[in-house]
């Protein structure tokens, strides 16, 4: 396994790819895509059985970010672990793109799935899950929803249901940063106990602090070691994690920046 500091680089590096890609772009959802950095680079430089040289390996892990609103952290690690080119993720959210405001699937080798409308990624990992499970194949899936996609009814059809069948190859991540599109989770729905929900369910829970690399890659080797059924890991984070004038900022659910902001962003960075 690399130093936390080879993943504190990579994260950083994310973090100015999607900024730019989001400028150049003028597209939205850059805090909550922030948010998800840490986690989605733990994955990918970490944890997940992949190649991005064989993207279609059959037996490689799967993940699905079913929060697709927060697609350029997912884009921008897929660019710097050299699925498709730094070149296309630029064009993101131009006429003509490859890369849309969510994610598609196939556009680009490495996205696993269609999502976006919320709900739907989280029962999809359900499935692919189940699946495997019933081949008795040893891929792993990973699946990553927003605190806000917890207000979506799908969203505990999917919790109930992967307990039932015993699904110890899946891992979701909540990424509980408390801000939704319309302003904090307890303003507009209240998760808490949020922990104790998701055990209720009958899953193994992981509380973490998702920003954290030592907390993130510790919570996956448990998620993989336990036996009995899935794991949800809790994963405390920042909207807009990174940039100090973005966090914890409901405002940049929807702001783009303009040059003077990357600049300053970058700098941060």
């Amino acid at each position: 396994m690399p130093k936390i500091s080879f993943f504190k680089n990579k994260a950083r590096e994310v973090r100015k790819l999607l900024l730019t890609a989001a400028f150049k772009g003028r597209s939205a959802h850059i805090g909550s895509a922030l948010s998800t950095v840490d986690v989605i680079v733990a994955l990918y430089f970490g944890i997940l059985n992949i190649n991005p040289k064989k993207p279609k390996d059959p037996k490689r892990d799967i993940f699905i970010l079913s929060k697709g609103h927060g697609c350029l952290g997912l884009y921008a690690t897929l660019a710097l672990k050299a699925y498709f080119s730094k070149n296309i993720l630029l064009k993101y959210f131009k006429d003509g793109t490859t890369l849309a405001g969510h994610p598609v699937l196939n556009a680009q080798p490495g996205i696993e799935s269609s999502t976006g409308s919320l709900g739907h990624g989280f029962p999809t990992a359900v499935g692919l899950a189940y699946g495997f499970k019933k081949q008795k194949r040893l891929n792993r899936v990973v699946t990553m929803i927003s605190d806000g996609e917890c207000d979506e009814g799908a969203t505990w059809e999917a919790a109930l249901a992967a307990p039932n069948f015993k699904l110890n190859n899946l891992t979701l991540v909540v990424d509980y940063n408390k801000i939704q599109s319309f302003g904090t989770v307890k303003e507009v729905m209240d998760l808490e106990p949020l922990v104790k929900k998701w055990q209720d369910f009958g899953w193994n829970v992981i509380e973490i602090n998702g920003h954290d690399f030592r907390q993130i890659l510790a919570a996956f080797k448990r998620a993989k070691a336990h036996k009995s059924g899935p794991t949800a890991i809790i994963a405390h984070t920042i909207k807009g994690k990174g940039v100090s004038f973005m966090e914890n900022t409901l405002e940049w659910h929807y702001f783009n920046l303009d040059e003077a902001k990357l600049s300053k962003a970058l700098a941060e960075l």
